[in-house]
Formats: structure tokens, C-alpha cells, sequence
């Protein structure tokens, strides 16, 4: 640049000079020649050349000149008088500063080739916004910020279509636009209540006793012993039975069923005589362990990942888990000072929750200061630092765990809550009234509200469905033995579970269950939902 500067002072000193002289030379040519017309001398007189019409605009303080392309010196014109600095290199030294500022106006940014690659790797680290800005500089950016494994990358960080692969969409970017298009109608779906809801309701003459979902999949004990699965993701097989092991001697009734829990792999039911049996999702219908307790069982949980289960009975509590060989061993066993009445994440005291580090046991944060008895608490489905819980003083709190004041409070049910869940907006609850209520927690509002009989002690949803339990505190209700038969008369006493499907992707149809999808034609059956059948129905 040093040098560049010195040459064009240089430049510029010269043609001051050669601008000097030839005006002397034109005085002194007017000076002898008065009687020439100015229009024959205007026109004898030759064009100013291109350079020095750039020479005039450099001493005149101008904008500094557009950049030329790349190509030889311009010669001088032949009508050009050979003394005007002809002799002394000026054409070399304005072609030599042309090209060296043609080199200073040439932003090197768009012209640097980078590989393929690389330029990918640098793209992955922007967001759907950036890519969009990037698209619009040039072509070759807009290949780039279209890549398609850029956008199959942002599907699986923001959480969509998991587990597929790349090749299964040919365009990503549209498949994100229609996940989140999706998304929004599941929101709206959700606060204004649109959608299918069902009834599983299999086991027609017994009273449900405990429940529990898992991604969809639901189990259910009944007093007759039977324990029953739903797929609600399809609804394309009958609820199967998953048969219990008794021995020789057991001919008469089964005995009740008192707790159920499911993961992605295992289904556990423990039973009024303290038995406890394990079953297998991907082997079939019969139990892969067995194994008693003395006493009915007071609690029953399952590893939400994973094969280990944990019963208490009396004062007595097992861990049962399978070794390395897959054969299933006590994993441990344990005396307590006090009966166990439930299993949670967290350890209730009256009008408090404390949480505990599992590593060092210690007691982290005591949370909640209400007047009532915390009844049911949601960490593990709950938000980052977030948890949720009910109270017998009707109320639903939602706590921060950075701190111990909770974030906000609904008055929901008269009978005092008994279960609840939340995601990111919302909260679902459920009362010892028979009360389901959805919440939009940011704005503190109740969005709907369904009512059953019995209470609500199952509560499960995600995205796009919600699965509530209504159970009977009475398993033996007064006069059930005569009205075995009478299935009206029965609805009020056996419970029921709701599947909801926000989703409109679902049809209506498809969300009804295979046993409510009977006809006129067929001689026996029984079909509380058989208006469902009838084809003006779907008008």
C-alpha cells in the first residue's frame, strides 16, 4: 500500500505539470492565431484520452474510479502528440496504477473456493433463521444452506421424527416445516378440546383396579384377576390377556388385582395374595418370573428403563432384577421401621417436599409450605427443573427447583388432587371428584374440563394423546354379585379409561375400539358405543 500511495503522488505531480504546460501551450496558440472560429477550433482540437480524464478526476478530489476489469493498457490514441509525456513511461505508470487499484477494490470474499465439505461443517453450527438469510446471498450459498443434511440435523436436535434416517424424507426442510405446522395444530387441538376420545372398556363385568400407560400402551387389573394391554398408537389387535401362574389348587376365583405398572419392555401386576408376576412385551402372553410375599403388597415399581422391580410388603421390601445370564434373582432385600405406602421420586413430609441427592444423600431443597398434605408429585415427567404437584388443599402447584417458592397455583379440584402431570405449557390434573382439568400454565387458566364418577388415579400424556383412569374406591360394591349380567346397571360401579387423540391425522373411526366396531348383522355381542356403527354417523 506504501508503495501504491508513493506512485500515485507521483502520478499526480507529473500531470500537474503536463496540465501546466499545455495550457501555456493553448494561451500562446490563442495569442497567435486571434481570427481562428472557435467552432473549426473545437473541432481540430483532438478528444482527451481516457486516462487523462482519470488524471483530471484524481487532482480534482473525485470518488476514487470504478474498478476495471482485468486487461492490457489502453494504448495511446495515434491523433495524440508524441511530446505530451509520450517519451517519459507515463502509459507503463497509469496502466501499472490501474491494476494495483483494481487489486485493492477486489473484495477476495465471494472468490474464495473452500470445499464442499467445509463449508458444511461451518453451515451446521447456524439455525433455521440463519439458513434463510444465507440463501439469499448467492446461488452457490443457497446450495449450501439447502443441503439436506443440514435440515435432517435440525430435525433430530429439535426433537422430530427421531430414529429414521436420511434417506426416508426427499426434502427435510419441508418435512421440519410440516412438523412444526403440526406442531401448532396439536396446540390449538389441545386448548380448544378437538379431537376423538374412547372408552377401553374390555372387561365388561369386573371393576377396575389400578391402571398405568406407557407411550401409549396401556395396562389394566381388574378384580377378576385378568390383566389386559391396549396399544392406542394403533388399535389394531384385541386387548390380549397376559395370564397369571397359579398353582394346582387355585381352581377357585382369582384373586384381585391390586397394582400394575409398564415400561418399554417388562409389565408387572402385583396381587391381593402378595403375588407378584413379570411379563415380557416382546416374548408373549405368559410371565418370564414369579415370586411371593407373605402379606399383600402396599407398593409396586417399576425402572422406567430397564428390568428391575421393587415391591414393599408389611415391612418388608424386595428388588428383583435378572442377572447377567437373564435369569431373574432377588437383587436385594430389607427390613423398614415403617409401613410403605407408595413409591415416588420424592419423600413426602405434611405440608412439604423434600428432594434428595441418590449419590450423596442429602437432602437438597425442602419445597412447599401448604396447610394440607401433598398428595401426588411429577418429577420424572415434568420439565428441566420443573415439578409439579397436588395437594389435599385442592390446589395444583408447579415448582422450580432452583428455588422454594412455587411458580404458580391452581385451585382445581373440591376432593383434593390425586393426579397430575405438565409439560412445557400445560398442566393436566385430576380429582377425587371424577374431575380432569387442563391448564395453560403460562397464562394460569383453565382451558377444559371433563367429568367421570369415580376419581381420577391414572394420569398420562404427550403430545397428541391423553389417557386418564377413573378407579372405584369400592372394588366390591353392594349388590355387584346380582348384576353380573346387568351391564347397564354395572357401568356405574367398573371405572373407566379415556383415550384422547388430538391428532387430526386420527379418524374418527380409527379411534374407536375393535369391540365397539360391531354391527346389526351379528347375533351375540354386546356394544355400549354401537351408534358409533351407524353410517350416518360419519356425515
Amino acid at each position: 500500500m506504501a508503495g501504491v500511495s508513493a506512485e500515485l503522488e507521483l502520478f499526480r505531480r507529473r500531470w500537474r505539470e503536463e496540465l501546466a504546460g499545455g495550457a501555456k501551450r493553448r494561451r500562446r496558440e490563442v495569442v497567435a492565431e486571434p481570427a481562428a472560429k472557435p467552432e473549426s477550433s473545437s473541432s481540430s482540437e483532438p478528444a482527451e484520452p481516457g486516462y487523462l480524464a482519470l488524471a483530471r478526476g484524481l487532482l480534482d478530489g473525485g470518488s476514487q474510479p470504478a474498478p476495471a476489469r482485468r486487461s492490457p493498457s489502453p494504448a495511446r490514441p495515434a491523433e495524440e502528440p508524441a511530446g505530451d509525456g509520450g517519451g517519459d513511461g507515463s502509459d507503463d505508470l497509469l496502466g501499472q496504477l490501474i491494476r494495483d487499484l483494481n487489486e485493492i477494490n477486489e473484495v477476495p470474499f465471494f472468490d474464495v473456493q473452500l470445499p464442499y465439505e467445509l463449508a458444511l461443517k461451518i453451515f451446521q453450527y447456524l439455525g433455521k433463521t440463519e439458513l434463510g438469510r444465507c440463501a439469499q446471498v448467492s446461488r452457490t450459498w443457497k446450495v449450501l444452506a439447502e443441503d439436506e443434511v443440514l435440515w435432517y440435523q435440525l430435525c433430530q436436535q429439535e426433537g422430530y421424527l427421531l430414529g429414521t434416517s436420511i434417506s426416508d424424507h426427499s426434502s427435510w426442510k419441508l418435512a421440519l416445516r410440516n412438523c412444526h405446522a403440526r406442531e401448532r395444530t396439536l396446540t390449538t387441538n389441545w386448548k380448544n378440546r378437538i379431537g376423538a376420545v374412547s372408552q377401553l372398556q374390555y372387561e365388561l363385568g369386573k371393576v377396575l383396579c389400578d391402571v398405568h400407560s406407557w407411550d401409549g400402551v396401556v395396562i389394566a387389573g381388574y378384580t377378576s384377576g385378568e390383566v389386559r394391554l391396549w396399544d392406542t398408537r394403533t388399535w389394531d389387535y384385541t386387548a390380549p390377556i397376559l395370564e397369571a401362574v397359579h398353582g394346582p389348587g387355585d381352581a377357585g376365583p382369582q384373586p384381585h388385582v391390586s397394582f400394575v405398572r409398564i415400561n418399554s419392555t417388562l409389565a408387572v401386576a402385583a396381587y391381593e395374595d402378595g403375588t407378584i408376576s413379570v411379563w415380557s412385551l416382546l416374548l408373549g402372553q405368559e410371565p418370564i418370573h414369579h415370586y411371593q410375599h407373605n402379606q399383600r403388597v402396599q407398593a409396586l415399581a417399576l425402572a422406567s428403563e430397564g428390568a428391575t422391580v421393587a415391591t414393599a410388603s408389611g415391612f418388608q421390601v424386595k428388588v428383583e432384577s435378572p442377572n447377567d445370564r437373564g435369569v431373574w434373582q432377588t437383587a436385594g432385600s430389607f427390613e423398614i421401621q415403617k409401613l410403605v405406602k407408595t413409591f415416588a421420586w420424592l419423600l413426602n413430609e405434611p405440608s412439604q417436599i423434600l428432594l434428595y441427592n441418590l449419590e450423596t444423600s442429602q437432602c437438597l431443597r425442602k419445597m412447599g409450605n401448604s396447610i394440607g398434605d401433598f398428595t401426588c408429585v411429577n418429577l420424572q415427567n415434568s420439565p428441566p427443573n420443573m415439578l409439579v404437584t397436588g395437594n389435599k388443599d385442592r390446589r395444583v402447584r408447579v415448582f422450580d427447583l432452583r428455588c422454594s417458592q412455587p411458580l404458580c397455583s391452581f385451585y382445581a379440584h373440591q376432593l383434593g388432587v390425586t393426579a397430575v402431570q405438565m409439560d412445557d405449557w400445560k398442566v393436566v390434573s385430576g380429582g377425587g371428584e371424577g374431575l380432569v382439568c387442563v391448564w395453560d400454565q403460562r397464562m394460569g387458566t383453565k382451558l377444559w374440563e371433563m367429568h367421570a364418577r369415580h376419581p381420577v388415579r391414572h394420569v398420562w400424556f404427550n403430545s397428541h394423546s391423553l389417557i386418564t383412569a377413573n378407579i372405584p374406591e369400592e372394588k366390591a360394591p353392594r349388590g355387584a354379585t346380582s348384576m353380573d349380567d346387568d351391564f347397564a346397571a354395572h357401568r356405574k360401579h367398573r371405572g373407566t379409561i379415556y383415550a384422547y387423540e388430538f391428532s387430526v391425522d386420527q379418524l374418527a373411526v380409527d379411534s374407536v375400539l375393535p369391540i365397539c366396531r360391531s354391527s346389526y348383522d351379528e347375533a351375540t355381542g354386546y356394544n355400549y358405543n354401537i351408534g358409533l356403527t351407524v353410517p350416518y354417523d360419519n356425515i
